[in-house]
């Protein structure tokens, strides 16, 4: 039947095979919705931009409701109905006040099972995404990450912007998204999550009630394919900006990878959100060449990515790599001492936790867990795992960080 899988998240599977999750706690404020294995490496070629265009237009009306409608299905009770699309994944979800679970359940329903993606509304939102595409393209330090991403992947299915095309989003028509929907959104590629204080029975009853006549084969329209190891590349793009931006990156094992939890300490160790992070602490607090960098991974299902942005004065740029080379290089060639380790372990540990207590955050990793997983591990699973790792295991995980094994994009 049900598996607990700690104290508060419980598992079931719907007749149609549709996997969900649900995690009970007592707030005044509950969530739903729908993790989807499909994101913009599943784009056709020719339709690059389809998983966020359907993404957007999913709203435009189904058999049972206009856009009108479902634009204030949740609105009228305060709630709000969003998505967002990944390379990877979807999230099609809505948070309203308790009480409206069943609301939000048929209205998601309707959107992935009876969505008509009318051509007039098509064009509308075709117009929106496409702002959508030049506004990004404005903001250098957000679009030098997509740029990085087609650098490193160039020539597969990682390798182009979540966006799209302008060119590609003009040709794409409502049959396209249709079977988009279709092939992808079914029931063995998605996962239901909510998140509320009723109990898990009456929100796998309101599940089955609701989301038992999907019943689709999967079909991707690409089957994806790991991107091919690529030697560093070192690229610059003149863009005549008052500020240099700069990506410094290295390729990684994969989201499942059994060096993924001392990975993400090594991330947080070089440049995580802590002021007294190496990269923060070398780079701004002691010589004031940076106002921004930061340190982030990108992972997916057969591949990862490290990144290092930062923004400098044009004069400093060669100067701050140096120094993101060296800190780089040090943890490579240095063990750190047991007593350095765990300070930077402990630190770490609170962050996740102090995440780890938002609702939302709850929500979105539920279904992604579920998802690519088939289980909800307790974030003392993570901590337990980060505590655990040795300066040893840190060393070695830094050798593949090492400066030499980094490409580099400057937009400058």
């Amino acid at each position: 039947m049900d598996d607990i899988i700690h104290e508060n998240a419980f598992v079931h599977t719907l007749s149609n095979g549709l996997r969900m999750v649900h995690v009970r706690n007592h707030a005044l404020v509950s969530w739903c919705g729908l993790t989807v294995d499909a994101g913009s490496r599943d784009d056709p070629h020719g339709q690059f931009g389809l998983a966020h265009f359907v993404e957007h237009t999913i709203f435009k009306g189904t058999t049972h409701r206009k856009a009108w409608h479902i634009l204030n299905r949740m609105e009228n009770v305060g709630g709000e109905l969003n998505a967002y699309t990944t390379k990877e994944n979807t999230m099609l979800y809505s948070v309203f006040p308790h009480g409206h679970e069943e609301r939000a359940m048929q209205l998601i329903a309707d959107l992935v099972g009876w969505s008509t993606f009318p051509p007039a509304e098509l064009d509308r939102e075709r117009e929106v995404v496409t702002e959508e595409v030049m506004s990004y393209r404005d903001t250098p330090a957000e679009a030098i990450f997509d740029d990085f991403e087609d650098l490193e992947f160039a020539g597969s299915q990682l390798g182009h912007n979540i966006l799209g095309l302008e060119k590609d989003l003009g040709n794409i028509t409502s049959g396209d998204c249709s079977r988009y929907l279709k092939q992808l959104y079914v029931p063995s590629n998605m996962v239901l999550f909510s998140v509320g204080p009723e109990k898990p029975e009456r929100m796998f009853l309101l599940a089955e009630k609701h989301f038992s006549f999907l019943n689709h084969p999967l079909s991707r329209p690409m089957p994806r394919v790991t991107p091919a190891m690529k030697e560093p590349v070192h690229d610059t793009c003149p863009m005549q900006l008052h500020q240099c931006h700069t990506l410094v990156g290295v390729r990684l094992p994969s989201m499942f990878s059994e060096e993924r939890f001392t990975l993400s300490l090594l991330n947080n160790i070089v440049g995580g959100p802590g002021m007294n992070s190496l990269l923060n602490l070398n780079l701004r607090e002691r010589k004031g060449l940076v106002y921004t960098v930061e340190s982030s991974l990108a992972r997916y299902t057969d591949c990862a990515l490290m990144q290092i942005y930062f923004g400098c004065d044009h004069q400093h740029q060669q100067k701050v790599l140096d120094i993101v080379a060296r800190t780089l290089n040090e943890l490579a060639d240095k063990q750190l001492s047991e007593r350095k380790l765990n300070d930077f372990k402990q630190q770490y540990c609170g962050q996740l936790l102090v995440a780890a207590d938002s609702t939302e955050f709850i929500a979105m990793n539920a279904g992604k867990n579920l998802l690519y997983w088939n289980k909800t591990p307790h974030i003392a699973h993570t901590v337990q795992h980060i505590m655990g790792i040795t300066p040893e295991q840190l060393r070695t995980a830094a050798q593949a960080i090492a400066y030499d094994r980094c490409s580099t994009l400057t937009f400058t």
